[in-house]
């Protein structure tokens, strides 16, 4: 349901409305590894990847997930006021490991009273048939979202920032769990190099025909220690303005489905590993910068694949 104040269908509020309270997501690092870093698809992990840029200070694998999601937990708690759960397994590629590892880690999240779910994080490439079975098997009492890192669905523009991966198997671990009870959360970046506004919003069009339920979309930022930076420092990288970010988003937003709820709008890193872009804003002024832009045009998600952004915002 599109929001009328924030005229986007808002993840935060889809939680809400499903499960009557405020839900928060509780990052845990399960001491994964990735198949694009341990040489099984490639070495080095994409250009722009550093975890340390995402991840909080205390989710690190030495930490029990226990002792990780009760500090999570509280914070949300004190912060929010959440009463309720979403364990996310975040770092890395969260399906890349035996299934029995997978089974002890998701079964020890669920296992707290007030955590309704779990959001794993992976790639297309690495989502075996136990793990498939695994998460279809807990779907069926509890919510259980995967979210699988697209970023690009130009192949060029994969094999550019060694992605490690293609469409093809993107759209092929989409069909292999459609109607098993499992939400799909996309992850889309915008500003790679070479990439156009145009040929991002195909991507729109992808999304719309997919069974997808969530996504997530930021702007390609560099951190410290990746590739991207030092492509950045020699000038090969030139990352895009706020503006032109914003305007793309819009548009974006504009020709997606209104039922596709939105996770994230914006990338941020710690200044303290940040290289660029450096927009100085905190990450509500990020957020409100897409959503103001909307409200300035008197649009909304999904108006444009409607052919309704000539008329007045939904209540």
């Amino acid at each position: 349901m599109i929001h009328p104040d924030l005229r986007i269908n808002s993840y935060g509020s889809y939680l809400r409305g499903r499960f009557g309270c405020r839900v928060s997501k509780v990052n845990v690092d399960g001491g994964f590894t990735c198949p694009n870093r341990d040489g099984s698809r490639g070495t080095g992990g994409c250009i722009y990847c550093d975890n340390s840029s995402f991840s909080p200070r205390g989710t690190q694998p030495v930490i029990p997930i226990e002792a990780q999601m009760a500090e999570g937990m509280a914070y949300h708690r004190k912060r929010l006021g959440s009463e309720k759960f979403i364990v996310y397994f975040q770092k890395f590629t969260n399906t890349y490991a035996p299934a029995a590892k997978l089974a002890d880690l998701y079964r020890r999240a669920l296992a707290h009273p007030d955590v309704l779910g779990i959001s794993v994080g992976t790639r297309p490439d690495a989502l075996g048939d136990d793990a498939v079975a695994l998460l279809e098997e807990l779907a069926q009492k509890h919510y259980v979202c995967l979210e699988l890192g697209l970023q690009s669905m130009d192949d060029a523009i994969l094999a550019r920032i060694n992605r490690g991966h293609s469409l093809t198997e993107y759209l092929d671990a989409v069909e292999r769990i459609r109607g098993r009870g499992i939400e799909l959360c996309t992850h889309l970046i915008y500003g790679f190099p070479g990439e156009t506004p145009e040929g991002f919003l195909k991507t729109a069009d992808l999304m719309n025909r997919l069974p997808v339920n969530s996504l997530k979309l930021h702007q390609l930022h560099a951190v410290a220690g990746t590739r991207l930076a030092e492509l950045y420092r020699r000038g090969v990288f030139t990352p895009l303005s706020h503006a032109a970010y914003i305007a793309t988003a819009c548009d974006f937003l504009e020709r997606l489905r209104p039922d596709i709820a939105i996770q994230r709008l914006y990338g941020s890193a710690p200044l303290a590993i940040r290289v660029a872009p450096n927009w100085d804003l905190k990450n509500n002024q990020m957020w409100y910068s897409v959503v103001n832009e909307l409200k300035r045009r008197g649009t909304w998600q999904g108006c444009r694949a409607s052919g309704e952004c000539s008329v007045a915002v939904p209540d």
